[in-house]
């Protein structure tokens, strides 16, 4: 039996549904994890390295599930990589990672620590989140001893199979033994955990499947103990595009990294194809409600991707930033006006009363990186001053330009980029 049919015939509210909405790709063993839940609530964990400050889109379906998981009976474990951070974990890069620094590690995971409250329920009863550091147990190793005592389970014939691995070694790109001793501790993680607080199951992105099967063999290697192992697929936008980027960079799940605003219009101006999709995977709306409205065509699906920015907005930003966000959407997009919620960015003092040159104003706000990018966007008309069309790249901004309610200048560009530069 295929892992796509086992999955189809499974028993487990959290497999019926993870299934029905698109969160699995591969598993073990589905049937006995099936079992296993029909047992009582069983414990699952996915770790998360820190090597930034924040968490981004492309990490929310990992979160979805386990807030899934806990929705339908299971614990969660949230585990972060304060020991294997200073690895680095190679299994998606093609050249090592640049080595962070204690002080570095310790503030991202404080950066990382508060999104996962906003979508797990952390407490002490059955079904209560856990949060656990990696270092606890990794910082007290003894290397030697840990070489014997579990090194010794991994086969290197195996380990060189790895695609990353052999990635670098075909390309003779470098790999340090430092990033090869990664899949030794990840898989020690699983081991820790499932003897610290029963973890059964461990769940990932796709590209951990090799490392994760490593974690279940050491398990039963040296404990004796039968785990599973399951992931999500690596998921692309419907145009091939990789989840969690924007023209603009990484779409950061922490408000200091991204405002509410632009983080709902990220959802807002999703592709057609993926309407449907993204509703499951990143709401919990039913699923027919988001087969339906993922079906509307032409200008109806608009309803759809509205509904998902605002779902997705207030479970990662709480409902007032989502409303807040809808509103600023309507008002600068739909009547046209100048919405105070909009992103804003102060401008040095007295630059706009002083009467400050359009390249200038376009650059402090962020919608350029040059003078010569904005000639290019106003010549190609893209560039707009208070929603006016600007025709000149001579143009000055001046505190004749200042709103009198916002205390700023609008600047546009395209039809979905704007920014309130404070005077």
């Amino acid at each position: 039996m295929t892992t796509e049919n086992a999955l189809s015939h499974a028993k487990s509210p959290f497999l019926k549904e993870a299934f029905a909405r698109g969160y699995l790709h591969q598993c073990t063993d589905v049937q006995g994890l099936d079992k296993a839940f029909a047992a009582g609530p069983v414990t699952a964990y996915i770790g998360y390295d820190c090597t930034a400050d924040s968490l981004h889109v492309g990490h929310l379906m990992n979160i979805m599930m386990l807030r899934l998981f806990q929705r339908t009976g299971n614990r969660p474990l949230t585990l972060m990589g304060g020991g294997t951070t200073k690895i680095g974990d190679p299994s998606d890069k093609n050249e090592a990672r640049p080595l962070l620094t204690d002080e570095i590690i310790a503030a991202n995971m404080a950066g990382i620590r508060g999104i996962f409250s906003k979508f797990l329920s952390y407490d002490d009863g059955p079904t209560g989140a856990i949060m656990a550091n990696n270092a606890d147990w990794l910082e007290g190793l003894k290397y030697i001893d840990f070489l014997r005592e579990v090194g010794r389970h991994f086969s290197v014939n195996a380990m060189t199979k790895m695609d990353f691995v052999k990635r670098r070694l075909d390309n003779e790109q470098y790999l340090s033994f430092l990033e090869f001793n990664y899949m030794i501790i990840q898989g020690y993680d699983f081991l820790e955990l499932s003897r610290r607080h029963a973890v059964l199951l461990q769940m990932g992105g796709s590209d951990q499947w090799g490392n994760i099967v490593q974690g279940i063999e050491l398990g039963r290697r040296i404990d004796g103990k039968y785990l599973f192992g399951l992931t999500v697929p690596l998921l692309a936008t419907a145009s091939g595009q990789k989840m969690g980027k924007s023209a603009g960079g990484a779409v950061w799940l922490n408000a200091d990294r991204l405002n509410d605003f632009d983080y709902y219009q990220f959802w807002r101006n999703i592709e057609d194809a993926d309407v449907g999709r993204f509703l499951k995977l990143f709401t919990e709306l039913p699923i027919e409600q988001c087969d339906a409205l993922g079906a509307a065509q032409g200008a109806a699906i608009n309803e759809g991707k509205k509904i998902l920015a605002y779902e997705t907005t207030a479970m990662c930003r709480g409902k007032d930033a989502a409303d807040a966000a809808a509103s600023a959407a309507a008002t600068t997009f739909g009547g046209g006006g100048v919405s105070a919620d909009l992103p804003k960015v102060q401008a040095e003092a007295g630059a706009i009363e002083a009467g400050m040159s359009i390249q200038d104003a376009f650059i402090a706000a962020g919608l350029a990186g040059s003078k010569g990018e904005v000639k290019r966007l106003i010549k190609g008309g893209g560039a707009r001053l208070n929603g006016e069309k600007i025709d000149s790249d001579a143009l000055m901004v001046t505190a004749a330009d200042i709103d009198a309610e916002t205390g700023a200048v609008k600047l546009s560009s395209g039809k979905k980029k704007h920014v309130l530069l404070v005077a």
